[in-house]
């Protein structure tokens, strides 16, 4: 009985409604002691640090804290930037729109490039400048005072989230950290113990560790931030992602070999038996290490003074992968101790600076993104001031806050959507509260009880992912309506005009970036593949591209397929064999290009006239000849520059033999 009633308040749904009402009741503690501070210093909207709560709060205390820096810093250069547009525009209303709007634009731009958790200082500098700004375009001798109270409401906000987040039953991202981790190199032994076995996985299936490492890179990021009594490694997080990254290749080119030799057959089993062994976690037969079961077999392995064959070649290669596959796996269970116990980097064989994660960046896509959004906020400028509408800049300001808020997604208008269903919400509730129950409140504490029901509810649903957005139109919606300030001053007009402006603004932004911003799953699928194909093109011209970066930023330009495929009309098979096909064929080339170098003039030029047949939109069936004309040449040669440009060879035969011939390289 007692086992039972354990499981049940261990299953994972309980623990999240948990976790959520939580994170609610910190929230919302955080938030009525910042209302309460501001109302203190007489500000004139503390209503502004309840949002802000609202806003930058997580459910951890490293991504609270990070957050919450990332806002101030935002805050600070959005409000400045205000500042020193508005008074210098004065007397043009229609320029100095066109000036804030080219400055929210662009900071949307900006984050569109950094799509680390940095970008949101980004978000914020423009966001700030729609709210402060726009309000100020016919009123700029107010703007330096209302962007120094802002910045001070926002302050205020930010550190009472800060310290409720860290201090109070801190949920402490370490753990997540440690746990995703596991589940990661979980995921990494499976791959490759599947390649021993008779079921290997499907050549696009070893991209999920892209997936794995995007997720670990994005907890890891906030781990500075953290609470942790144990500092995690910057360094150690780079090379064991690095370590994974290569691990993905090596493991779809162990894949490819094992199909072309029967490497472990026969009396080979032994070797994948105790291999199988350890990657399981069970002893290796007899006691043995897998270096010692590598050296044994190349000990059994019979030496040859004959040319060597193909599958020879093949053989020795697909047992130096696993070989390679088994010492990255090793490597990264002592990085991930490290990272665990905070000990001093074990010493490694390699000397290379590692590169970590590597994000893509797309400056037309983000240039795209930005002319959109300009487009819609400076048509709602000219329709707010020609129109000589009175709640105008309110409207627009919220507009600007659409743009930056939900710019950076494919589809940002179902998101919308779902903030407006919560304005719907949050507009009834905000009446109710304005002209019913606040007009009785006459103390602070009973105004935090009233407010508790709702807040609670609403932070809860906050958390979780699938009415984030739903949830924050209530959060955001009450206390501008309900007009939290000093004293109760409920004026019905102002707040149906100010309903009305919040459902124009978001209406509008629905329609126009459903136009304008809305980029197609297949589209930005092609957009991705078109730039894997270009930077091939760009290696093989001799453009410098360390192998390391250039797998790092597939595995990123991977995770950002993975999740669009289910949304368009792409066959999942093919475009995953074409990511792995793409980088393998960089990897190859660069190591084509390492060669050259190394040989011989009259050795050389052959590797030259293929490399320049990469240059241009060639089929696989064009390059397959000549590939196969050079490797034949390079396997009668024997010397110390021959072995890894043969295996190059080999590595772009197979995988111009797997690509689709519909596709040019």
């Amino acid at each position: 009985m007692l086992n039972s009633c354990r499981n049940i308040f261990a299953s994972a749904p309980l623990v999240a409604d948990m976790n959520a009402l939580i994170y609610s009741a910190k929230s919302f503690t955080a938030a009525m002691l910042a209302y309460y501070f501001a109302l203190s210093l007489g500000l004139n909207n503390p209503s502004w640090s309840i949002i802000t709560v609202y806003i930058v709060s997580q459910s951890s205390a490293g991504a609270s804290l990070s957050r919450c820096v990332y806002r101030l810093a935002g805050t600070l250069a959005g409000a400045a930037m205000t500042v020193a547009i508005v008074p210098n525009f004065v007397n043009d209303p229609v320029i100095c729109s066109l000036v804030l709007t080219g400055w929210i634009t662009g900071c949307l731009y900006l984050s569109q490039l950094d799509r680390t958790p940095r970008a949101y200082a980004f978000v914020l500098a423009g966001y700030t400048a729609s709210l402060i700004g726009f309000p100020a375009v016919f009123e700029p001798g107010t703007i330096f005072d209302t962007a120094i109270i802002r910045v001070q409401e926002i302050t205020i906000g930010v550190v009472c989230a800060s310290l409720i987040h860290r201090y109070i039953m801190p949920e402490r991202l370490s753990g997540l950290f440690n746990s995703k981790l596991d589940a990661t190199l979980k995921l990494a032994r499976h791959m490759v113990t599947s390649l021993l076995t008779d079921a290997p996985l499907e050549r696009g299936e070893y991209l999920k560790l892209a997936e794995a490492l995007q997720a670990l890179e994005g907890v890891g990021h906030h781990l500075p931030y953290d609470a942790s009594l144990i500092k995690s490694s910057r360094r150690a997080r780079w090379l064991i992602h690095d370590r994974l990254a290569r691990l993905l290749v090596v493991c779809s080119q162990l894949h490819d070999s094992l199909r072309e030799a029967e490497t472990f057959a026969g009396q080979n089993t032994w070797l994948v038996e105790g291999i199988t062994q350890w990657l399981s976690g069970e002893h290796t037969s007899g006691g043995q290490t897998p270096q010692c079961l590598f050296e044994r077999y190349f000990a059994l392995s019979p030496s040859s003074t004959r040319p060597l064959s193909m599958k020879d070649v093949m053989q020795a290669k697909s047992i130096k992968e696993l070989q390679e596959a088994v010492r990255l796996l090793q490597q990264c269970d002592l990085l991930a101790e490290t990272l665990r116990s905070g000990k001093p980097l074990p010493p490694l064989d390699e000397g290379k600076t590692p590169q970590g994660y590597v994000y893509h960046k797309d400056h037309l896509a983000a240039a795209r993104a930005a002319l959109g959004a300009f487009v819609i906020i400076f048509t709602g400028c000219l329709i707010w001031i020609y129109s000589a509408w009175s709640d105008g800049a309110v409207a627009v300001s919220i507009l600007g806050v659409c743009c930056t808020l939900f710019g950076n997604f494919d589809t940002p208008a179902p998101h919308i959507v779902k903030y407006i269903v919560g304005s719907v919400y949050g507009v009834a509730i905000s009446l109710g509260y304005s002209f019913v129950i606040l007009p009785q409140v006459t103390e602070f504490t009973v105004l935090v009880a009233v407010l508790a029901p709702i807040y609670l509810l609403a932070g809860s649903l906050q958390v979780r992912p699938a009415t984030t957005f739903m949830a924050m139109g209530i959060t955001l919606t009450l206390p501008i309506l309900s007009e939290l300030g000093a004293h109760y001053s409920g004026h019905f007009s102002v707040a149906i005009n100010t309903a009305i402006a919040l459902f124009a603004a978001t209406g509008f932004a629905v329609i126009g970036m459903t136009f304008l911003q809305t980029v197609e799953a297949g589209r930005a699928i092609n957009r991705l593949l078109y730039r894997c194909r270009r930077d091939i093109r760009h290696r093989a011209m001799g453009l410098p591209w360390h192998d390391v970066r250039w797998t790092n930023v597939m595995i990123d330009r991977t995770a950002l397929l993975l999740p669009r495929l289910h949304r368009s009309h792409h066959s999942r098979e093919q475009v995953l064999n074409r990511v792995i096909n793409y980088l393998r064929i960089g990897l190859a080339i660069s190591q084509l290009q390492r060669s050259q170098k190394k040989l011989p003039r009259e050795m050389a030029l052959p590797i030259k006239a293929l490399l320049s047949r990469f240059t241009g939109n060639t089929e696989p069936d064009v390059l397959l000849p000549h590939i196969e004309a050079l490797l034949f040449a390079q396997m009668r040669i024997t010397n110390s520059h021959t072995a890894a440009l043969i295996a190059s060879l080999i590595d772009l035969r197979t995988v111009l033999n797997i690509t689709d011939r519909k596709a040019d390289i």
